[in-house]
């Protein structure tokens, strides 16, 4: 398996869990610094490698009015300050190659959502930076068949690539995580993260809506997900959940991301001698 480095955090093979958290949405400098800070903290205490997300712009909501981020040139400036100040690499989500560019000035992993996974032209500009490109797997697309887009991104030479678990569509609304899909996807070569907070989420309700996810299931889903060989564990957190602007559904709160990340760091530490198998 590659292993990929960004700065000092290797991710893949026999290297340690990795965790990539944040606030679903730029909501404002102050909340993002804020957040930032505190789960820096716990990474450093736990001795997790962290990487900061939070999106600059997020455009699948489901209404025009729904808050949808500062925009690119706002929410770069502010992962920038991110990045600056608390020495963590970061990541967002971009939403067409006229963005990519410019995000890649700043951002050390670009993403590419999970709908917009199978666009060739998108994929192959974020490729072309030489960025790490983390994809995200639709929720319509079977984990085998991601090796098609694992094989454009390859095609510009860039080999930086990981791979994210956020569910597969089970009916109206409902996610459900086939456990098979971490080991299908690492024999592709790369590193595999599992994005659990995405797969609690119920879809066609407002993000807003308390019923529109099912947060209690963060927890055994996570476990499940590192024992089954993930290599990174993706979790939106905050740290005001009432008024947060974007899945305060599905969020978990920054008070309850410590006791889980231990048990987690536990779970692949039994695990990790597993994956190079």
């Amino acid at each position: 398996m590659k292993v990929i480095q960004i700065d000092d955090i290797k991710i893949g093979g026999s290297n340690p869990l990795i965790l990539i958290a944040g606030p679903c949405v730029i909501e404002g400098e102050k909340i993002t610094l804020s957040v930032a800070e505190e789960v820096k903290k716990i990474s450093e205490d736990l001795k997790i490698p962290f990487i900061f997300k939070s999106s600059y712009k997020k455009d699948n909501r489901s209404s025009a009015q729904a808050y949808a981020g500062p925009g690119l040139t706002d929410g770069i400036r502010i992962l920038k300050r991110v990045k600056d100040e608390f020495g963590v690499p970061v990541l967002s989500d971009v939403h067409c190659k006229y963005e990519v560019d410019e995000a890649a000035a700043v951002l050390d992993v670009i993403q590419i959502p999970a709908y917009l996974s199978q666009q060739t032209e998108l994929t192959l500009k974020v490729a072309s930076t030489g960025k790490v490109v983390n994809v995200k797997k639709g929720q319509f697309i079977a984990p085998p068949d991601m090796l098609n887009v694992v094989r454009k991104i390859e095609s510009t030479g860039n080999k930086n690539i990981l791979l994210t678990e956020r569910g597969s569509c089970f009916g109206y609304r409902t996610l459900v995580v086939d456990m098979r899909s971490f080991p299908q996807m690492r024999s592709f070569g790369y590193p595999v993260i599992f994005d659990v907070t995405h797969t609690i989420r119920l879809y066609g309700k407002p993000s807003s809506d308390p019923s529109g996810g099912e947060p209690q299931f963060i927890h055994h889903l996570s476990r499940a997900g590192v024992a089954a060989g993930c290599d990174g564990i993706f979790i939106e957190t905050h740290s005001d959940l009432a008024n947060a602007k974007c899945d305060a559904a599905s969020m978990l709160p920054l008070c309850k991301l410590k006791v889980l990340l231990k048990q987690l760091i536990e779970i692949d530490n039994l695990v990790r001698e597993d994956k190079l198998s």
